[in-house]
């Protein structure tokens, strides 16, 4: 049995997107294609898990990216340069915090997806990243975007 079958998603995730290169290459196909760095780490950790499974779980990371990350995302990254009129300290601090919660998001999303990898699929990372892209269906990256990733986490 694989390590990641044993394995909780989010305590997988942790550990996968710590690794050499899987941040930068997660964040690439985030920031450059759209996709959904959860999702993505779910896809490999479930070994590509079946197309239906995929689906199902692209609909929820979606629904909770609109909903919850995705302005979540917007409000930390609004509070990264100076405020005018706003101390640097009190704007980093707030900065901070939602920092925390978006994290918080995205583990209820890695916990919500867990019960949808099982049974384990078993497709390498690249073929569950290609799979996972194109359930995500928007900004398509290229197999190279994708294999970055792929190496990082295999």
């Amino acid at each position: 049995m694989s390590e990641a079958a044993t394995e909780a998603l989010w305590d997988w995730s942790v550990r996968a997107y710590a690794r050499p290169g899987a941040a930068d290459a997660a964040l690439a196909l985030q920031d450059a294609h759209g996709q959904n760095v959860p999702f993505l780490l779910f896809a490999v950790w479930s070994g590509g898990a079946d197309p239906a499974r995929l689906a199902k779980a692209a609909a929820l990371a979606r629904a909770w990216e609109a909903a919850a990350v995705g302005p979540l995302r917007a409000a930390r990254r609004a509070l990264k340069p100076a405020f005018p009129g706003v101390s640097d300290q009190a704007r980093e601090a707030v900065r901070a915090q939602v920092k925390a919660v978006e994290l918080a998001a995205e583990r209820a999303l890695l916990d919500a997806l867990d019960p949808l990898g099982r049974p384990r699929g078993p497709a390498g990372p690249g073929a569950a990243l290609t799979a996972a892209a194109g359930a995500w269906g928007e900004g398509a990256p290229s197999a190279g975007a994708l294999m970055k990733l792929a190496s990082a986490l295999a």
